[in-house]
């Protein structure tokens, strides 16, 4: 039998995203320092690498992922409840825990992982009948975890606090337990929910708090760890990840020690999956600490993003509620964000273009990720190429 005998019905998908300027193609870069890539040999200023920090390239990162390879080995060979947990891995989760506040922290391969698997976990125990309220923008994976387990969401405006709450008052005669879905930093618009308001609101409603921190961590918060951080004890589950700025790979969920206990004997996502490697623990490890005692650096980014929106606005670009280290571009049609974005990489500037599904049709955009590894000078540069891109393609 051919192997590509379906190869028409995939070609025919291919060719549909095409003429809807929605297809994706997988292009070769090479990471040649914070900020920097290389493509086809050239050195092209890199704005859409979500390594804030710049720690994927530090030396300390490098020795420690060295070190434990040597000590242990390249893999984790099985779950960690067949072959058991590292001391590594458990450390890291006990210093996460002391990081987050919480009791207890649980590793997980990714974000994405996390988000599909633990919400179908936790919803088991709450029971068919929850309620659960979901930010309409939040990241596709929690929108994943609630078809995973056949829950109808409940969606509010987005980061409108008043519209959730005016959702949960009319819910209020109905029967279950409530959750709200939310992230912290939103990866696509660059704006953050006020998570202390939110979990006064939670709390004041009975619900479950669930806050994605993916793009905070390392970031934002006391000791760049989140922005739970600044409701203490208001979010019953912060989850975040490694692979952003804290340079490496890998997620976490931090929560109660009795929730932390659940989802190991629960969540599919945790008892199927092969433990994080030696390598990756090591990365872990060492970015946990660095974090705290680089605030300079998080300053840094907050003063360049407000620097770029700022010299953006008065291009005449609109930028949205951006208030973090990412910052969009909005555009709306797909093709157009297409050419800018192709333009801007003929000025060895890389911005991608986001494009519908990852983002609502009609709202295409260049996103523009900072480091702390760019200077005054790449964004002046930036700025210009984009203001040449703009009339390149009008």
């Amino acid at each position: 039998m051919r192997a590509d005998r379906f190869d028409e019905l995939f070609n025919h998908a291919l060719g549909a995203a095409q003429q809807r300027h929605l297809r994706r193609d997988v292009r070769v870069f090479e990471h040649a320092a914070p900020g920097r890539s290389l493509c086809d040999g050239r050195k092209i200023l890199n704005f859409c690498s979500n390594d804030y920090l710049g720690l994927s390239l530090h030396p300390a990162l490098i020795a420690r992922v060295c070190a434990h390879v040597q000590r242990h080995g390249a893999g984790a060979t099985a779950s960690r409840l067949v072959c058991g947990t590292s001391p590594a891995c458990a450390g890291i989760e006990s210093r996460l825990a002391r990081a987050k506040g919480t009791e207890a922290a649980l590793l997980f391969s990714s974000g994405w992982q996390a988000n599909a698997a633990v919400l179908p976990a936790l919803l088991q125990v709450l029971g068919k009948d929850t309620q659960v309220y979901v930010d309409r923008l939040v990241h596709a994976s929690l929108h994943q975890g609630s078809r995973a387990a056949g829950i109808h969401q409940i969606r509010f405006r987005h980061n409108d606090l008043d519209h959730l709450e005016d959702l949960l008052c009319s819910g209020a005669g109905r029967p279950g337990h409530r959750i709200i879905v939310t992230e912290s930093v939103f990866s696509m618009d660059g704006d953050r929910c006020d998570v202390a308001a939110l979990a006064d609101l939670a709390q004041r409603h009975g619900a479950f708090l669930y806050l994605d921190e993916a793009h905070a961590t390392g970031v934002l918060g006391p000791d760049g760890m989140g922005l739970s951080g600044l409701a203490p004890g208001g979010v019953d589950l912060a989850m975040g990840t490694f692979s952003k700025a804290m340079g490496g790979f890998g997620a976490y969920v931090a929560g109660s020690r009795a929730l932390c206990d659940y989802l190991v004997n629960t969540c599919s996502g945790f008892i199927h999956t092969t433990a994080l490697p030696p390598a990756v623990l090591g990365a872990i490890d060492a970015a946990l600490d660095l974090v705290p005692s680089m605030q300079a650096e998080r300053e840094a980014l907050a003063h360049q993003a407000d620097a770029l929106r700022a010299a953006l606005r008065s291009l005449g670009f609109d930028t949205g509620a951006s208030s973090t280290q990412i910052v969009p571009v909005l555009i709306g049609d797909e093709s157009r964000a297409l050419a800018l974005s192709r333009v801007l990489e003929a000025e060895g500037v890389l911005v991608p273009a986001i494009r519908p599904p990852t983002v609502p049709r009609g709202t295409s955009r260049l996103r523009i990720a900072l480091s702390a590894a760019h200077t005054r000078a790449d964004i002046d540069r930036l700025t210009r190429a984009l203001s040449q891109a703009l009339e390149t393609v009008a």
